[in-house]
């Protein structure tokens, strides 16, 4: 997600207008192995695909599940993604001679299920690429309110503190979505994970101060409940399948291309679990749904969550591009549409807006559209591809990812809303 560019998941399931991998080289289809990414910069652009803006509500959700069944879950959610990723890649190898051109998620959903798999696959990246727009404007709008608080008008949702910044930057924002194509902006996606890495830092050092200067009382399991809720958070900061395709073509060595997914997956998690662990043993229950509003005041601190703000002020309209195309390709037969545009900005605005907690909503994301999009549609399509030839204990695994991902969809979701509500009435 870049903390927010990585998880523009190449987004759309066509073709996007924009660069969905700006390490990745640019060549034609004549280009020669060599052009292809090396390694590393796989690794780079897997590590840009995946880190995002859940990272901030990790030692939250920490808070809720414990240390230690926070740091099981995310290690678990990692290999559970990394393996459905590798369905996906599976499955466009086998249709490789009979679709040379699957070049996107949606593009093997129509290879496999035909208009049906193409439209299931823009629905739900529609969805998610929305949801973590949505998560833009709760992060900007709490931290603003953090650092320069104004008192609000009304106890209406419409009209309360974080509210008034959305309604703030609703013009600019409009301004900068009616731009037809933003291809000049997807360089943000690297400055973005540079910005993200250095607020992680800080963050880090922020925590090990706190902790070393008065040290809390932490929890290692959470209750049942808490399991859920942690789920859906892991999903959602792990999401990035929508890019595993793009990345897979564009590899130079395809033989170790699953190599190198999984030592970048296995970073994350580390990376993850440190900064989950670290945010909660410094703070406890104290921990914030946003974890920079606990860093203490100074200007390191401003600069650190100004700067993260801009960032997501900036990626918001690459993010949403994706669902442009779609929304245009459906609805004003692929032609650009200003006022479709501005409507979308405005409900995601709205939206914001009524959402009272950054992280409970991550968790609603990831319970939902992210288990569909990263464990339910990979297996789907896997056990469509394979089933025929696959041994029982094959398809058996398939149908219980399947299961067991509409399964958490279901109870994920409902656990999610709850906590939202809890949260409206608190």
């Amino acid at each position: 997600m870049g903390f927010g560019m990585g998880n523009n998941n190449g987004a759309s399931s066509s073709s996007s207008r924009l660069d969905p991998a700006p390490l990745l080289p640019h060549h034609g289809s004549g280009s020669r192995e060599v052009g292809l990414s090396s390694q590393p910069k796989t690794f780079a652009n897997v590590f840009i695909a995946v880190v995002g803006a859940g990272v901030l509500g990790l030692p939250y959700t920490f808070s809720h599940t414990g240390w230690a069944a926070g740091t099981l879950l995310l290690f678990s959610v990692a290999a559970l993604t990394f393996y459905c990723m590798m369905l996906l890649v599976a499955c466009r190898r086998r249709l490789a001679d009979e679709h040379p051109k699957i070049a996107s998620f949606g593009d093997l959903g129509d290879a496999v299920f035909g208009a049906h798999g193409r439209f299931a696959v823009d629905v739900m990246l529609v969805l998610s690429q929305v949801s973590f727009c949505v998560g833009y404007l709760i992060f900007i709008s709490n931290t603003m309110a953090h650092l320069y608080p104004i008192t609000a008008p009304s106890s209406s949702a419409l009209l309360s503190p974080k509210a008034l910044v959305i309604w703030a930057m609703l013009p600019f924002q409009l301004g900068l979505n009616s731009i037809k194509t933003l291809t000049l902006l997807a360089p943000l996606s690297i400055f973005a994970d540079v910005v993200d890495l250095g607020a992680m830092g800080v963050v880090l050092g922020q925590d090990v101060a706190a902790w070393v200067a008065k040290p809390v009382p932490v929890a290692a399991f959470g209750g049942p409940a808490a399991l859920l809720y942690g789920l859906g958070v892991s999903v959602y900061a792990f999401e990035g399948v929508g890019m595993v395709l793009p990345l897979e073509a564009e590899a130079a060595n395809k033989k170790k291309f699953g190599v190198t997914l999984g030592l970048s997956m296995a970073f994350i998690a580390v990376m993850y679990g440190l900064f989950g662990v670290m945010g909660y043993v410094a703070f406890g229950d104290a921990t914030r749904d946003i974890i920079t509003t606990n860093l203490g005041a100074g200007w390191l601190s401003a600069a650190v969550q100004l700067g993260l703000c801009i960032n997501l002020f900036f990626t918001m309209p690459v993010m949403m591009n994706p669902v442009y195309e779609v929304a245009e390709r459906l609805l004003h037969g692929k032609r650009y549409c200003w006022w479709l545009r501005w409507l979308l900005v405005i409900v995601v605005g709205l939206a914001a807006m009524y959402v009272p907690n950054f992280t409970d909503f991550l968790a609603l994301v990831g319970s939902s559209v992210c288990v569909l999009l990263g464990f339910v549609l990979p297996a789907s399509f896997h056990l469509k591809v394979f089933g025929g030839e696959m041994e029982w204990p094959g398809v058996v695994s398939d149908v219980l990812l399947v299961v067991i991902g509409l399964s958490l969809a279901v109870f994920g979701t409902y656990t999610s809303l709850l906590q939202i509500f809890h949260s409206s009435s608190a």
